[in-house]
């Protein structure tokens, strides 16, 4: 009798099971395929294609596939001698976007697992999604679990009233006067680095060649760290050498965490990326407790968090990721910017001399300053961002229209939302490529892949053409502060040193969260005065 009722129980059990697993299989099925080829469905009757998905992960091969082949190409090209600089990186860098806009448009669709994607860049789309300011339009969730150890629920990645309290705390932070006050700052943080390369290049016979990526990393670390944090990159250090590991660690998509929503299997990477986002929060939280100053970006989301009604542990992650989120985007997307614009002016020496010769008649031999800035209609002291038409206003606006460092803007409809004619579903991530606006020849000119700074001086990029710090409701916060920073050092190196490509350079840019040169970038450098004596 006991058997019997063991084996009723066993097959009680196996039943279960069995409904178990048919009734997961059956919502997999579900959320995977079915809910994203309704949405699909719904474009296709709006008239916008896209490839075709595959089961279960979408179009993810084809993008791979894409990638690679662009990969081995590129590699077969430098074997060969024959890689040429071209600044439309496109094509080695998303292979698949272009092929697709070929086959389906300017707007198309495509998924990565069970998330379906708009893909925009026709321009009255892309003004429209500019304007609007709604809270309905959100940051694009994709990825928001392959990049929690970097940013958690930090400003970058926040949305609705969670982003718009984030922002009114961090805002004013950056606001014009205070970023006046900051360039004293970042004329003291550049001399190590100019002090550096005056000894490597005396010691070398008056020419050098350099990498300077890891420099100017310094540089640009220790701005974000004396200006916002009070702190010195120093005493900063470990945090951005880890925050760059994190960078790595989460740059490839965790394709199982994205479709299920679950980031907890402890596969190599992922304990590697909670190591160091543990590490960093510990770090952080350090600098913190020895923060003693009342007037800096730090001290602000420290009241906030102390004035919100939440717990100890609440409070942390909140002070943490935001300030993870200021650290990435305050240092490393404004360094991998100064490397590609030096990158270019070696390129261009003609315009590397019209940006010393700016520099030397505005300041007339003194250092670099506010006033002097302020001089060379610095972005900091306008608001009329594309009114400036001097030379080194001029060639970082050109450096950030052919290497922005976002290679999209990615938005998502957090409701349903109408854009130039467009229906978008709720839940739909909206990707607009920044590089296929800013190569726009209808928008830019027949010479748009060409390094042509004297486009700025007359031309003011319409609403939609020109992104480099994203668009609408959620431009870059700090996007004054960045053209400062850039600004103040290009002036310093330009003045002291005449900057050519080194031939030891390789030319291919890559996307790792942001669009970055592979191998970095090697320069050669010489003092101003021995060069001019040659």
């Amino acid at each position: 009798m006991e058997v019997e009722v063991a084996m009723a129980a066993a097959k009680v059990a196996l039943s279960l099971c069995c409904v178990g697993a048919c009734c997961l299989a059956t919502y997999l099925y579900y959320v995977v395929w079915v809910a994203p080829g309704r949405v699909l469905a719904e474009f296709r009757r709006q008239g916008i294609g896209g490839p075709p998905p595959a089961f279960p992960y979408g179009n993810l091969a084809d993008m791979r596939e894409a990638v690679a082949a662009a990969r081995r190409a590129a590699a077969a090209a430098r074997r060969c001698g024959a890689a040429a600089i071209v600044h439309d990186y496109r094509p080695a860098v998303l292979p698949f976007y272009e092929k697709w806009r070929k086959d389906y448009g300017p707007i198309f669709t495509y998924c990565m697992g069970n998330v379906v994607f708009l893909h925009v860049s026709r321009p009255d789309v892309v003004r429209d999604i500019n304007l609007c300011v709604s809270l309905d339009l959100g940051k694009s969730s994709y990825l928001k679990a392959t990049h929690e150890p970097l940013f958690g629920g930090g400003i970058l990645k926040s949305n609705g009233e969670a982003w718009a309290h984030q922002r009114k705390i961090i805002a004013r932070e950056f606001f014009l006067d205070k970023v006046k006050g900051m360039v004293d700052l970042m004329v003291d943080s550049a001399q190590t680095l100019l002090n550096s390369w005056e000894e490597r290049v005396d010691k070398n016979g008056g020419t050098v060649d350099i990498k300077i990526d890891d420099d100017i990393r310094a540089f640009s670390a220790d701005v974000i760290s004396r200006t916002c944090f009070g702190s010195s990159y120093i005493k900063g250090k470990n945090i951005f050498v880890m925050i760059r590991e994190l960078q790595k660690a989460v740059s490839k998509p965790n394709v199982l965490a994205e479709m299920t929503g679950i980031r907890f299997f402890p596969a190599k990477r992922n304990k590697r990326a909670w190591e160091l986002q543990e590490q960093v929060h510990k770090l952080i939280l350090e600098i913190v407790k020895e923060s003693r100053e009342e007037r800096n970006l730090l001290r602000a989301i420290l009241r906030s968090a102390s004035s919100s009604k939440v717990g100890l542990a609440e409070a942390e992650n909140f002070i943490v990721d935001n300030c993870k989120s200021i650290y990435f985007a305050g240092y490393e997307s404004t360094a991998v910017t100064a490397a590609w614009c030096l990158m270019l002016l070696g390129l261009h020496p003609e315009w590397q001399d019209r940006v010393r010769e700016e520099v030397q008649e505005v300041c007339g031999g003194r250092p670099v300053d506010s006033q002097s800035l302020q001089k060379m209609k610095n972005v900091c002291s306008s608001l009329s961002f594309f009114t400036i038409v001097n030379s080194l206003t001029m060639v970082i606006q050109e450096t950030l229209r052919l290497y922005p460092a976002g290679a999209f803007v990615s938005r998502q409809a957090l409701q349903e939302l109408n854009f130039g004619g467009v229906h978008i579903p709720k839940g739909v991530n909206i990707y607009i490529p920044v590089s296929t606006m800013h190569l726009d020849p209808s928008l830019w000119g027949s010479d748009v892949k060409e390094f042509n700074p004297e486009r700025f001086s007359e031309t003011r990029p319409q609403l939609h053409s020109y992104l480099p710090f994203g668009a609408g409701a959620r431009t870059c916060l700090g996007q004054g502060f960045a053209m400062a920073e850039l600004k103040t050092l290009v002036s310093l190196i330009i003045s002291k040193f005449v900057v050519k490509l080194s031939p030891n350079y390789e030319h291919s840019p890559t996307l790792k969260l942001i669009v970055e040169p592979e191998f970095g970038v090697d320069l050669t450098l010489m003092r101003v005065r021995s060069a001019s004596r040659d």
